[in-house]
């Protein structure tokens, strides 16, 4: 039954999924992220926790409709770091950015606005296209599942009932 719940926990697992799926590609396929790949990793693990968070507690009305404008947003900025990715992913080779300090140094060394800052601005490893499936590279595929997350978490808020 398609309740507000369990959409909420269709939501959270998917968001596992998907970065379970990363993890997978990092560990046994041997493929680095690059710091975009990063950011688009919080950005669906925020929309995880926000999931988890309306499944355990299954708001009434007005508490469905934050959950939503949680969600929705937070699939938002993770579609448009995916987006940015893949426009970087894109440009011709000599218009990439050079590459750049890990995500490790800079946030060792910079403060966080200045982190962010950089890495949206992409470098030379952000460029590179690792991996493909049906002809789409993982961060496309990020766009799609992130605008899935958001149809889900508007839905599932703002649409389903309750019980």
């Amino acid at each position: 039954m398609l309740t507000r719940r369990n959409l909420n926990l269709l939501g959270f697992l998917a968001c596992v999924g998907l970065l379970g799926f990363a993890i997978y590609v990092q560990g046994v396929l041997k493929v680095e992220p690059c710091p975009l790949c990063i950011f688009q990793r919080v950005g669906v693990a925020a929309c995880g926790v926000l999931f988890l968070l309306a499944w355990v507690h299954d708001p009434a009305s007005w508490g469905a409709r934050v959950y939503a404008a949680l969600i929705m947003p937070a699939a938002l900025a993770t579609i448009g770091v995916a987006a940015r990715h893949v426009w970087i992913q894109h440009l011709p080779d000599d218009a990439v950015p050079a590459c750049g300090a890990g995500l490790g140094f800079l946030l060792q060394e910079f403060p966080l606005a200045d982190v962010v800052r950089k890495v949206l601005t992409g470098s030379g490893e952000c460029h590179q296209v690792n991996w493909v499936f049906l002809g789409l590279s993982m961060p496309a595929w990020v766009v799609l599942a992130g605008t899935g997350l958001g149809a889900l978490g508007g839905w599932a808020n703002l649409a389903a009932r309750r019980r």
